[in-house]
């Protein structure tokens, strides 16, 4: 593999190949002027091409009065651009039998199409067109902020969705990675057509972009049909930004946190902050949430349902952004066993932070964590992503076979060394919250309060 310089070193006009195919498709990355990086994968055997434009802002970018901006200028896009109105772009997209659609993230948001490969040209004009040629008139914005209105109480109204939310603001206090994604109602009904027609002109600029495309694709076709569809938009010397890093700081966690809501379950998270995604052990937590709770063999799984019966849905999951991220458990549960749910899942942690984890364990969690990786990759909307998040996240390309190296490397050593520091003292970078019928925290179980304590 050639000698990889980062996406935002790379010299404006250049073409580097940064994966030749020996084990997976060729990854190839252009930089055009102004910035916007263009990155390949061709794919022999299939054919289907998936579209991506990755835009560097998310939720975590609003200041307060803007809360949710990131995520309603997403569905705003789709209303109307200079050339087409909402009915064309649906139209157009269904006529080739293609989808086409987009998710706000806290550090990113993302336009995608997959079609036919014959199709390729026009999902590059259409995803370029909804990103970078949006009227965002006052009555669409107007209009929109209904639907924005509806999910978000749609949310309110899930109790797995308030929990998460509820969740995310516990566990990052006081900062704007701990805000929900959709912003809250009264933000979203005092924010004006001026204020989100400014986050767009300041936010949505080819450095901060990236179009990925994986598929039955020629590079050399993909730019230049990038550069047909965006012309005169590919003009100055702008250098592409380089990834997000930096140093989050939290106030502490309060616990436990109560949502009442009048429900059939209850339903529990339990949680601590861990290290972004630039840091090396990002690996070994990797291995630690498979073996805590990443599967049908994991520890959580085992205990609470197969050995128990206290539920029927149970797992823990990690989450990384730049500068943070978390690792948590959830469970739902009948909720006169929420106390000893809440046990269960305390002397899980428990025993993980003194005891750590055995080899075999281990072994397993990787084998587990390499054929998810490698499953995962069997579609090319699942690779167009990959590529996609690596280039915005770290500016360089990844391979599998390096990441799948890196998860072969892990040992039961690192893995016990981590959950040491992750659980045994958490000193307020845990939380606990509920979702469920109880009135008042003094409702609560009292197991609850020795989790994580």
């Amino acid at each position: 593999m050639a000698r990889q310089i980062a996406g935002h070193l790379q010299p404006i006009g250049s073409t580097r190949t940064l994966d030749p195919g020996m084990n997976f498709g060729v990854v190839k990355r252009t930089v055009l002027p102004g910035g916007l990086r263009v990155i390949t994968e061709s794919v022999s055997g299939v054919r289907s091409a998936t579209v991506g434009l990755w835009v560097g802002v998310g939720s975590r970018d609003e200041r307060p009065p803007l809360a949710g901006a990131a995520h309603y200028l997403e569905h705003l896009l789709f209303k109307a651009t200079a050339r087409r109105d909402a009915t064309q772009i649906a139209e157009e997209i269904d006529a080739v039998g293609g989808e086409m659609n987009a998710f706000t993230a806290k550090e990113h948001t993302c336009f995608y199409a997959q079609v036919l490969d014959d199709d390729l040209a026009l999902a590059v004009d259409l995803v370029t067109d909804v990103v970078f040629e949006a009227t965002c008139s006052d009555a669409d914005v107007d209009l929109e902020r209904r639907v924005v209105l509806e999910e978000i109480a749609m949310r309110d109204d899930d109790p797995e969705d308030l929990l998460h939310e509820t969740f995310m603001e516990t566990i990052m206090p006081g900062h704007p990675l701990g805000r929900s994604i959709l912003g809250t109602e009264h933000s979203i009904l005092e924010m004006t057509p001026s204020a989100l027609r400014g986050f767009y002109r300041k936010y949505y600029q080819p450095q901060r972009m990236v179009l990925a495309v994986a598929g039955n694709v020629e590079h050399r076709d993909v730019v230049r049909m990038v550069k047909a569809a965006l012309r005169d938009r590919l003009s100055g010397s702008d250098a592409p930004r380089p990834p997000r890093s930096g140093r989050a700081r939290f106030a502490r966690s309060v616990r436990p946190v109560l949502c009442k809501h009048d429900t059939e379950q209850a339903h529990l998270m339990v949680g601590v902050r861990t290290p972004g995604r630039h840091d090396e052990r990002r690996y070994p937590l990797s291995v630690l949430n498979a073996v805590l709770g990443g599967g049908m063999s994991s520890r959580l799984f085992q205990e609470v349902r197969e050995r128990r019966g206290l539920a029927y849905q149970v797992y823990s999951s990690v989450t990384a952004y730049a500068d943070a991220g978390h690792l948590d458990v959830y469970v739902g549960c009948q909720p006169d066993r929420l106390g000893e749910v809440a046990g269960v899942v305390g002397e899980m942690l428990t025993e993980l932070a003194e005891h750590g984890v055995t080899d075999a364990e281990v072994t397993r969690a990787k084998g587990q964590l390499r054929g998810g990786l490698v499953l995962g990759l069997e579609d090319t909307a699942s690779r167009m992503f990959r590529l996609g998040e690596n280039e915005l996240y770290y500016g360089h390309y990844r391979s599998v076979s390096d990441t799948v190296a890196r998860i072969d490397a892990v040992t039961a050593e690192d893995v016990t060394t981590l959950a040491r520091t992750l659980l045994r003292r958490t000193d307020g970078r845990s939380a606990v919250v509920v979702v469920g019928p109880y009135a008042h925290t003094d409702d609560l179980p009292d197991e609850l309060r020795e989790v994580m304590a």
